[in-house]
């Protein structure tokens, strides 16, 4: 079952400020930013950058997944390693909220969220 349009809402404010908190100054924002996406169960962040070698194209780097268990009533936290596949966190696979997950990912204790 998919997240509800409330819960969409909710997660869009809540994980907005976050992003909105930790982007960049503005005047750099054309070459680096910070967003988000919500796709089905998970929510993505994400860095958004020139592409090296066409600076007039942006690419999507991946930060963080948290993937919505409704049965569970629980966000698991997935990162992607250098093979881009997502992994499990294993410092903290699992939280009960996406303020639990936002919380894991500032403080990113492993390292894999931004280095």
């Amino acid at each position: 079952m998919a997240i509800s349009e409330f819960e969409i809402k909710r997660y869009e404010k809540i994980v907005g400020q976050y992003i909105e908190k930790h982007r960049p100054p503005e005047h750099l924002r054309n070459q680096v930013d910070l967003a988000f996406r919500i796709e089905g169960q998970s929510v993505f962040i994400f860095e958004i950058r020139e592409a090296w070698n066409r600076p007039s194209e942006k690419i999507e780097s991946p930060i963080a997944k948290a993937m919505f268990v409704k049965k569970q009533k629980s966000w698991k936290i997935y990162w992607q390693r250098a093979d881009l596949k997502w992994h499990r966190y294993e410092p903290t696979p699992e939280v009960k909220t996406i303020e639990e997950f936002l919380k894991v990912v500032e403080e990113d204790d492993f390292c894999c969220f931004g280095g």
